[in-house]
């Protein structure tokens, strides 16, 4: 089997990022990770954390290699101003965008099999004048992908989400019948293309308490969800709901399930995460592209303590690696 080449953004500079990329690099793997990112911060992260670590410049001729522990391949971009572990410096908020536009256009042209992102600073990438609303939206407008869609993953849970960044008063209006069937559409999609699944069992959450308990607790059950779900079942979708929330993560519905849709962000996500939080992988579908991610923030207090938690990062890149082998069109 041909050794897949990832190429991992380091994140936040101030922030953990560099703490897990030198920690994803004490392992060995049966794919190469290139890191992206400042070399020099990279290797004194390394004597910080008193950990070993060799660099290896990258050189796009070269064949991928397998991943060995103590060493990691990197794509040295200097950052332009000296990083202070968890003080944020909106000059180099470009740093940041340089990185994610070279890694998502490396796997745009076929460079890299997979993208695989530390977390970054929104606020700090406002600041400094980008329109970034996060990671899912930046990696969509650059593969000119009209609907992202998130999915969190944790083992064999995977929640996927209609809307994502949304004040809880906006989703209602969110929730469309074009939005639904479109993320319906890429999950159905997704799961095939990377999982290999070949009619996956898509639960389908409701939006209001009890699924609107017939139309007594909300409508839009009855007019957008249902109607949706008929056209979709039509088209050969295997759908299941809409289900109530609160009872849809119950062990005897998962275990038939391959993929839970849920309408809104704090409706499936706390399940997960409760499941699976420091282990979670975030994955991004609808991009022509595989992106995977980890499921926590930049956390600066923790920033070259040594106390970060490189789990979710491993997650991450584990799951990309396996994807990347089979991935279809």
């Amino acid at each position: 089997m041909a050794v897949p080449r990832l190429i991992v953004t380091s994140g936040e500079p101030a922030g953990i990022g560099p703490d897990i990329c030198v920690l994803l690099a004490q392992h060995d793997a049966p794919a190469e990770w290139v890191v992206a990112g400042d070399a020099r911060l990279l290797a004194a992260t390394a004597r910080l954390l008193n950990l070993p670590l060799s660099l290896v410049a990258y050189d796009p001729a070269r064949s991928p290699a397998p991943q060995v522990a103590g060493t990691l391949t990197v794509l040295d971009l200097p950052t332009a101003e000296a990083v202070v572990p968890g003080l944020l410096d909106p000059r180099n908020a470009p740093y940041v965008i340089d990185m994610l536009n070279r890694a998502c256009d490396g796997c745009l042209r076929g460079e890299f099999a997979a993208m695989v992102t530390a977390p970054v600073q929104k606020s700090t990438m406002m600041e400094a004048g980008f329109e970034f609303t996060g990671h899912t939206e930046y990696l969509a407008a650059r593969c000119r992908a009209p609907l992202p869609v998130m999915m969190l993953i944790a083992d064999r849970l995977r929640v996927a989400l209609v809307t994502t960044h949304l004040p809880l008063a906006q989703v209602p209006r969110a929730v469309t019948r074009e939005r639904l069937l479109t993320t319906l559409r890429i999950v159905h999609h997704d799961l095939c293309r990377f999982f290999g699944m070949n009619a996956p069992r898509i639960m389908v959450l409701g939006l209001n308490p009890h699924a609107g308990e017939s139309g007594y607790l909300g409508r839009e059950e009855i007019e957008i969800i249902e109607p949706a779900l008929q056209t979709l079942r039509g088209e050969g979708l295997n759908l299941h709901g809409p289900v109530p929330a609160d009872t849809a993560f119950a062990p005897g519905l998962l275990v038939e399930t391959d993929a839970v849709v849920a309408m809104y962000h704090d409706q499936g996500l706390p399940v997960l995460k409760h499941v699976g939080f420091g282990n979670a992988v975030n994955m991004t579908l609808g991009l022509p592209i595989l992106r995977t991610s980890v499921d926590h923030g930049t956390a600066l207090s923790l920033a070259r303590t040594g106390k970060a938690d490189g789990g979710s990062l491993w997650a991450a890149v584990s799951l990309a690696s396996e994807l990347a082998n089979h991935a279809g069109p």
